[in-house]
């Protein structure tokens, strides 16, 4: 098995780092959003925190990796079977399933992916050489429980776009087609990755984002010497390299595992949620996903760092994530989204 580049061997870009980790915390946030240049570590960052998550249990033999114990979301092999008993409807319950671990999957979804590759389609070989029709799983049903990154999503084609939004508003990949009807779970954390200035992401998908940053180029020599050094020893002896930084991965490791266990027991005061709706407010931003996506986030971030409550300090440290790309903008606009969003919290902070 190839060895992943460790997450804590990242030189700088601790903006994505987090975020990402508080999607691995809480995959409710919505996913992560990363513009900025290319070979700042996108791609590298998302293998690497896959590798220090957990094993997930999964349904020994079930083709979209169903959770065992799982009482919703299931597909049709796994799902309790429904059965009539006079006028009132039960289920008939079925054997414990066997369960096998499996690491957390990281799926590409390319640019020039047809319709069929992401969303499955009829197994042509079996249905030429059994004559069965048999459906074929595609790129939705092997990310679920793990991540899909798509890089240069702003250039991902808009009956793809379609697609994602039906399937990350609901969970489920419905296919009827070629005379099949197929439902399927697929639940996973999205991150994109692009250029803005090869192009605008339509703003229904933008919105599906949990969080959203900006990475950048370093600029300053010693950091840019550090990231070529570290990237060079890793190639020359990758399992030295890894295991040099094994004890600095599995802080990582511990920190996400205890965060996912006391995020249910995180408490999210009055105030806190109060502080979350004025921080929009005085953005202006739209709707109220802001609000919902800024608390969860901070209630992700509190659970990393131990806390029993949401306070202020993780809504800040939390708010130019989660609302950057909420905010309306004209273009004729010369502040950036995220500067807009750090000038509001410290004049609505020092007024507190």
């Amino acid at each position: 098995m190839k060895l992943a580049y460790p997450f804590a061997a990242i030189v700088g870009q601790e903006e994505m780092k987090l975020a990402l980790t508080i999607a691995a915390v809480d995959q409710g946030v919505g996913g992560v959003l990363v513009f900025g240049d290319r070979g700042t570590g996108k791609s590298t960052a998302v293998r690497a925190l896959a590798a220090l998550l957990p094993k997930r249990a999964v349904v020994a033999g079930c083709a979209y990796g169903c959770a065992p114990g799982a009482e919703a979301g299931l597909c049709g092999g796994c799902a309790p079977a429904p059965a009539s008993e006079g006028k009132r409807k039960t289920t008939t319950k079925k054997a414990a399933p066997k369960t096998v671990q499996e690491p957390t999957p990281v799926v590409d979804l390319p640019l020039g992916a047809t319709e069929d590759r992401v969303v499955g389609a009829l197994d042509i070989e079996r249905a030429l050489t059994a004559g069965e029709k048999a459906f074929e799983p595609g790129l939705l049903a092997r990310a679920h429980g793990g991540f899909l990154y798509i890089d240069e999503v702003n250039l991902l084609e808009d009956h793809l776009v379609d697609l994602l939004l039906d399937v990350t508003a609901s969970g489920e990949n419905v296919v009827e087609r070629e005379g099949l009807s197929v439902r399927h779970p697929a639940r996973f954390v999205l991150v994109g990755s692009g250029n803005p200035e090869e192009g605008e992401l339509r703003p229904q998908l933008l919105d599906r984002f949990g969080l959203c940053l900006e990475v950048k180029t370093p600029k300053d020599l010693a950091t840019r010497v550090e990231v070529v050094r570290r990237r060079e020893a890793f190639e020359a002896d990758r399992e030295a390299f890894v295991a040099t930084w094994r004890k600095e991965e599995q802080k990582v490791r511990s920190a996400i595992a205890h965060a996912r266990a006391a995020l249910p027991k995180v408490e999210t005061p009055p105030a806190a949620l109060e502080r979350a709706v004025q921080i929009c407010m005085a953005l202006g931003s739209d709707g109220v996903r802001g609000e919902i996506t800024l608390i969860r986030a901070a209630r992700a971030l509190a659970a990393l760092e131990r806390a029993k409550a949401v306070g202020d300090k993780h809504l800040r440290k939390v708010a130019v994530l989660a609302l950057r790309h909420r905010l309306r903008r004209a273009p004729t606009d010369d502040i950036d989204t995220g500067a807009r969003v750090e000038r509001a919290l410290s004049e609505l902070f020092a007024a507190a």
